[in-house]
């Protein structure tokens, strides 16, 4: 709303329900996905309240940082056990794999 001030911008979200929380010393955000992090480090967060639903706004530098999915340990038996190799090696060719369980045992038994 251009040419307002901001007690009156204030002043009015009040009148409608909504009400904003700066939180403060926020040190950092994480936001995780199944393929990336988004790692916000010192951001400015804001919540709005309006009508019983908290919003919040995250604002800030922000880096990204591609996610390995979890090997799951039943999957390294059944690598290690196929490929006649050790729970640490498939452990390692599962990652390498992105969790591909076939892939992972070509990779360990072709010589």
């Amino acid at each position: 709303m251009r040419g307002m001030s901001p007690a009156k911008l204030k002043q009015m979200m009040r009148q409608m329900g909504i009400e904003l929380e700066e939180l403060d010393d926020v040190e950092q955000v994480v936001i995780t996905t199944r393929s990336k992090e988004i790692i916000f480090e010192n951001p400015n967060v804001v919540i709005m309240k309006a009508k019983g639903v908290e919003t919040f706004q995250i604002t800030g530098d922000y880096v990204e940082k591609d996610r390995k999915p979890p090997v799951k340990e039943e999957d390294v038996k059944i690598v290690a056990e196929q490929a006649g190799v050790g729970e640490d090696e498939a452990r390692k060719a599962l990652e390498e794999a992105g969790g591909d369980l076939a892939e992972a045992i070509l990779k360990l038994t072709q010589d």
